[in-house]
């Protein structure tokens, strides 16, 4: 059915096109080669990379068009799916549309095209999440969700996937800024602060928790702040805030009606040969060991669902405390894309500890799923 629907919106020669670059190579890059690359952006380097990109992003863009299509459960056929498949398949259309680039004139016009198309795929997150509680809402209530594995399975291929697509457009996007800030190739901060980062992420998950508890716990970090390495600062300051919101969210909701001071969130951050790890801990009860692989899944929140059929997407950019049920999954994702993991463990009726190990030798290739 949703195959049909995709017929009737797009050329059949389109579709046939999807399918003929969706079984190509992808290739990975490093982190390390983004920097080198990117760190002399001349005419003839902007030209490589755009060349570069008018072939890689199909590929990639071609896989997820189809697996949107082929979804277990019949998740490939509610509104808010078919709505991401199209935007994919839009930009397939736009991708391979574009005449070949032959020089600087033509990769700069293609520089603005691959833009519009980060732009569209802005919302797919929280749309995606809708698709999911479309889904959720038709099923028998007494099937756990976290043995729905085909479907975790596809959003981990499919969130790192977009986390390689915007990272490969922004960083192109990004090399054409006339004057760059000292030390910034790209999206990539070549001495970035952990510190600095972690104490700018902690600051805006405390904003947000004041803003809906009218309160908020401390916050300590413990760290060298002059200690740096090359790391995409966008991407560790969204994995730090939401393990940060998560923690402020425990204890305040621990604490608010107690005599007790509620504990501080506290912040480690450790520099070792081959890992950088950040731990965040928090006093604010724990996880019990039962409900612990769940965090780790798309189909599970502890928090009111911020999302319903009446949303609309397009114009609220305020972040909820809670509710997705995806900040965790994502965020050690966005770990995995640079070679590195994210590990919580908790004491039930104490507290959870999250280590976030991220690897500093920036020589791992993307995992292309």
């Amino acid at each position: 059915m949703a195959a049909k629907k995709a017929c009737e919106s797009f050329s059949k020669s389109l579709i046939e096109d999807v399918h003929k670059w969706g079984c190509m190579k992808q290739t990975g890059v490093s982190l390390r080669y983004m920097m080198e690359f990117g760190s002399k952006p001349t005419d003839r380097n902007l030209l490589i990379s755009g060349q570069f990109l008018h072939k890689e992003l199909p590929i990639r863009i071609a896989r997820r068009a189809i697996e949107l299509d082929t979804l277990p459960y019949g998740l490939s056929e509610k509104r808010a799916i078919l709505k991401v498949r199209d935007w994919y398949l839009d930009s397939f259309r736009d991708l391979r549309s574009f005449p070949e680039i032959k020089d600087i004139n033509d990769e700069k016009e293609f520089t603005q095209m691959i833009k519009a198309i980060k732009v569209r795929h802005n919302n797919v997150v929280p749309t995606m999440a809708l698709g999911v509680q479309q889904l959720k809402k038709g099923m028998d209530p007494k099937i756990v969700y976290e043995d729905l594995d085909e479907i975790h399975q596809f959003l981990d291929r499919f969130y790192l996937s977009r986390i390689g697509i915007r990272m490969l457009i922004g960083q192109h996007v990004e090399l054409h800024k006339p004057n760059p800030a000292p030390h910034v190739v790209g999206y990539i901060h070549t001495k970035m602060s952990p510190v600095e980062v972690a104490k700018n992420a902690s600051e805006a998950a405390r904003a947000i928790c004041l803003r809906e508890y009218g309160s908020a716990p401390d916050i300590n970090i413990y760290g060298d702040p002059s200690f740096t390495f090359p790391y995409v600062p966008t991407h560790l300051q969204l994995m730090v805030f939401e393990l940060v919101k998560n923690s402020l969210r425990a204890v305040q909701e621990r604490f608010m009606y107690s005599d007790k001071v509620a504990p501080p969130v506290r912040i480690i951050v450790a520099e070792g040969i081959e890992d950088v790890t950040i731990k965040i801990s928090d006093e604010g009860g724990g996880i019990k060991r039962s409900g612990l692989p769940k965090i780790f899944t798309y189909l599970y929140s502890t928090a009111k669902n911020p999302l319903d059929e009446h949303t609309d997407l397009g114009t609220d950019d305020r972040i909820t405390m809670a509710g997705y049920g995806y900040g965790i999954p994502i965020s050690r994702l966005y770990a995995k894309y640079f070679g590195g993991d994210l590990q919580v463990i908790s004491m039930e009726g104490y507290g959870t500890d999250a280590y976030l190990h991220l690897s500093r030798l920036g020589d791992s290739q993307e995992p292309l799923p």
